[in-house]
């Protein structure tokens, strides 16, 4: 049983290594949590929750799986070499085309026009929301470009600054 946990631990230890040391992984994750706060202004019925959950799913798991094996492939060879360059291409190209393909999903769910106005409506109607969700968008290109190291340091660093202050 003690195995079994911790299969689980190397698991979410994998996932961790991948938002802090991949871009494009922090990329999927603030797009999915985007889809999930906009969701809920769509009349989705539960096998479209399903597809949504998962699409996303789809797209961190081959994001996973590509940076499981660049590792690898670096791991092998720091070398130029034309099979590894060719696994790599091909591995980020699977993950290329679920995310195209997730695109034309999120298409097909969130094309609907009520749902739109729903969510247009409750924005305005609701201006304390509207600004929460504009004040993520920064947040969410921080957390993209320095990941939650950076974050972390920067935030560490503001309250070294202001304890110095007092």
């Amino acid at each position: 049983m003690k195995s079994f946990f911790k299969g689980f631990k190397f698991a979410w230890s994998g996932i961790i290594h991948c938002v802090k040391n991949e871009r494009n992984m922090r990329i999927h994750m603030v797009a999915a949590l985007y889809v999930l706060i906009f969701a809920r202004f769509f009349a989705f019925s539960r096998t479209d929750y399903a597809v949504l959950v998962l699409t996303i799913g789809g797209v961190f798991s081959a994001e996973t799986v590509n940076t499981s094996l660049e590792i690898l492939c670096n791991k092998v060879s720091k070398k130029k070499d034309p099979y590894i360059r060719a696994a790599k291409d091909a591995a980020a190209g699977a993950v290329l085309i679920l995310a195209v393909l997730s695109v034309f999903i999120g298409l097909f769910l969130f094309g609907d026009i009520e749902g739109i106005r729903n969510m247009c409506g409750f924005y305005i109607t609701h201006p304390v929301n509207l600004t929460a969700l504009i004040l993520l968008m920064p947040a969410a290109v921080f957390f993209i470009v320095k990941g939650p190291s950076g974050a972390a340091r920067i935030i560490h660093r503001i309250i070294k600054k202001e304890e110095k202050k007092e």
